[in-house]
């Protein structure tokens, strides 16, 4: 299995200056800091503590790491912070953008991530979780957000590039049928055309905390829109069937042809993306693209058809 990561850097490479005001938001001076593995920006992500015990978990990146990470986490500062109260999304303690630091500041979520390979009660615990998530968040409290189809259809393109210039290597039964994963790919963008839920775009198993009381908690909110309340389950579905799994309570809600023509769309993307350079600070993403691509070619082939 590939691993998702970036290079990061931790809380002792902050600023002085941002670091005093991060401890201003915790209240008081952290005394520890643990750096968590794993994502894909080249920022901190940082698990603190001060003296009396209060925890946050902060994330702090720079343009000058990767003017991409900075962006997002300028939209995931704004997304979290308008999050309603109740939804299972960590809270927001705070949080700045000096325009050279861009800083959340966040409740310390206790959990693990779901296991990979998945396992059948996680995955039905995810996908009522995110009955409750489209639930909380339907209609769309937080205004302003772009569309999941505007979102989408730049990426789903990836199979009309394909075809335009197809790679060596690229698997034979999709080599023969490009023209069919271009089709589908664009019924997934039709799909997700309509629809009023604030929607998440980017879950995996890394995105999910699950509290010891087996509550799910879905973090990172960079690429938050609007788009159907089925979405982020199948987007999910996708994490199943690459990491093995059962990926039909996911699937359920959603009508098949939409839910093959939205995981069609991401497979384009993947393998598209994986041909391209990675980018600064994030040396396995293409490596990670190519793996999920090549994962979902097999339930691509069974739900379109040899």
């Amino acid at each position: 299995m590939v691993a998702a990561s970036g290079i990061r850097i931790g809380w002792a490479d902050l600023p002085v200056p941002v670091r005093h005001e991060i401890e201003r938001i915790v209240g008081g001076p952290v005394v520890t800091a643990e750096s968590q593995a794993g994502g894909f920006s080249p920022g901190t992500a940082d698990r603190v503590c001060t003296a009396d015990g209060r925890r946050a978990f902060v994330k702090a990146v720079s343009p000058a790491l990767n003017a991409d990470s900075a962006a997002m986490a300028r939209a995931e500062l704004r997304i979290s912070a308008a999050m309603p109260v109740g939804a299972p999304v960590p809270g927001v303690l705070g949080g700045f953008d000096d325009g050279e630091w861009v800083v959340l500041v966040l409740e310390d979520v206790e959990g693990a991530h779901p296991r990979t390979p998945w396992v059948e009660g996680e995955i039905r615990g995810a996908a009522a979780a995110l009955r409750d998530l489209a639930a909380a968040l339907t209609p769309a409290p937080i205004p302003g957000l772009p569309r999941a189809a505007d979102r989408l259809a730049p990426a789903f393109g990836g199979w009309a590039d394909i075809a335009a210039d197809p790679p060596g290597d690229l698997d034979p039964w999709a080599a023969q049928r490009l023209d069919v994963l271009c089709a589908a790919a664009g019924r997934g963008i039709a799909a997700v055309s309509t629809g009023d839920t604030v929607v998440h775009t980017d879950l995996r198993a890394d995105n999910i905390l699950i509290r010891p009381d087996g509550r799910f908690v879905f973090i990172d909110w960079p690429w938050g829109c609007t788009g159907p309340a089925w979405l982020d389950a199948v987007l999910l579905a996708i994490n199943v069937v690459v990491h093995g799994g059962d990926p039909g309570p996911l699937l359920a809600g959603a009508d098949p042809r939409a839910a093959a023509g939205v995981i069609a769309g991401a497979a384009g993307y993947f393998l598209n993306r994986a041909r391209h350079p990675a980018p600064p600070g994030l040396p396995t993403l293409r490596e990670f693209q190519r793996f999920q691509g090549d994962g979902l070619l097999p339930w691509l082939r069974d739900a379109l058809g040899d």
